[in-house]
């Protein structure tokens, strides 16, 4: 892909889409990580003496309706703080915006047009009539073609990847393609048919699959063990036994946190996967194999994270994910982590600055895990070939 940084875009007009899906409360934004994130770009094109046009969706409005819950305003007045320069707000963009070098526009909610969603060239040949140069820095929203992270490179001048979008494709292939070995990954989640295409490729490259949560269980139980009342998914149980019979290392635990019911206040209890009882529910790797494992992610080159080992927001079933998460933080691989119940766990054990990259991308991080061809990579790929 061509990289903003090879584009010349000195009294360009320079139309990025950013991810600013940022979480709201009552018109006040509550996290305003994604949009830190992007200040780099941003004050780049700026620097460069760049007009800057910049796109985003926000929530899920119904297409061509203009919802006040799910305006960008809020957002186009945090970024003139962040930047500290005045950032303009244009609710009506699609036919033209002033937009004159070293000044910055935000434009609507992307999700407001008819045609969004469906990938409209019509919808993306205007947006494209806007700018000289277009820059995706949006990964998390790469595995969705939509006109405004699609079709609009298809006919914009000069189509080219952000600083962000290319941090994430740069850490996911090292992680993936080149890896220091050995190459450990652990996948947790609560089923297995969520996860199973990322388990299935994850199987052909890697030297460890480490599972857990709910998956755990239902590996543990087509392992032949009695897993009582578990979260666990009969159907997959075939697959999973497949998996295990396969050419990847799949450790099976041998050693669990119980308890008898799905509350934040249970005791935790630690059994070995034989002494499980009928009416337990297993919420936790035990000790020893959370020991176990953590000793194989010493020695490991490079390790991938996607999911808890088990249901760490309750207090009693927390140990097996923290003393995860500060293992992959102090040992010396190469670590990339993402989902959004991973990046709530390594938030909440304060480990993020031992992870070496950490993936807010949610759907694309898994479908790039996957071995999936992301349409918005894709289209940038072509571009660059002269496609």
């Amino acid at each position: 892909m061509l990289r903003m940084s090879d584009v010349d875009l000195a009294g360009k007009r320079v139309l990025v889409r950013e991810d600013f899906n940022v979480p709201m409360k009552d018109g006040a934004i509550t996290d305003d990580t994604r949009l830190r994130a992007a200040l780099p770009t941003l004050r780049a094109a700026l620097e460069a003496g760049a007009g800057v046009l910049v796109m985003s969706h926000l929530g899920r409005p119904k297409e061509g309706v203009v919802e006040a819950s799910a305006s960008l305003a809020p957002v186009a007045e945090a970024l003139s703080r962040l930047l500290d320069r005045s950032v303009t707000f244009a609710p009506n963009w699609l036919d033209g915006v002033d937009c004159a070098p070293g000044t910055i526009t935000l434009c609507e909610n992307t999700r407001f047009l008819v045609g969004e969603k469906a990938d409209d060239e019509a919808l993306a040949k205007r947006m494209a009539a806007l700018c000289d140069v277009f820059v995706n820095d949006a990964f998390a929203t790469a595995h969705r073609a939509q006109a405004s992270t699609h079709a609009v490179a298809k006919f914009a001048p000069v189509a080219c990847a952000g600083p962000l979008l290319m941090a994430e494709v740069d850490a996911l292939q090292r992680a993936l393609d080149k890896p220091r070995r050995p190459l450990v990954a652990i996948v947790g989640g609560a089923k297995v048919s969520t996860k199973l295409d990322l388990l299935e490729t994850l199987v052909t490259k890697v030297d460890q699959l480490v599972v857990g949560g709910g998956i755990a269980n239902t590996f543990l139980k087509a392992a032949g063990h009695e897993i009582g009342q578990s979260l666990c998914e009969d159907e997959m149980l075939d697959i999973a036994k497949r998996l295990i019979d396969g050419d990847a290392d799949i450790p099976i635990a041998t050693d669990v946190v119980c308890g008898k019911r799905f509350d934040e206040n249970e005791a935790g209890v630690v059994k070995a996967v034989g002494e499980v009882a009928p009416d337990d529910m297993i919420m936790d790797l035990g000790p020893d194999s959370v020991d176990q494992l953590c000793a194989v992610i010493e020695g490991a080159g490079t390790v991938v994270w996607n999911g808890p080992l088990g249901v760490f927001e309750f207090p009693s079933f927390a140990a097996g994910t923290e003393k995860l998460a500060r293992a992959i933080a102090a040992a010396d691989a190469f670590s990339i982590a993402g989902g959004g119940d991973t990046l709530a766990a390594i938030a909440k054990f304060g480990v993020a600055n031992g992870i070496s990259y950490i993936s807010t991308a949610g759907g694309a991080f898994l479908e790039f895990l996957e071995g999936k061809t992301l349409p918005a990579i894709a289209v940038l790929e072509a571009r660059a070939s002269g496609g």
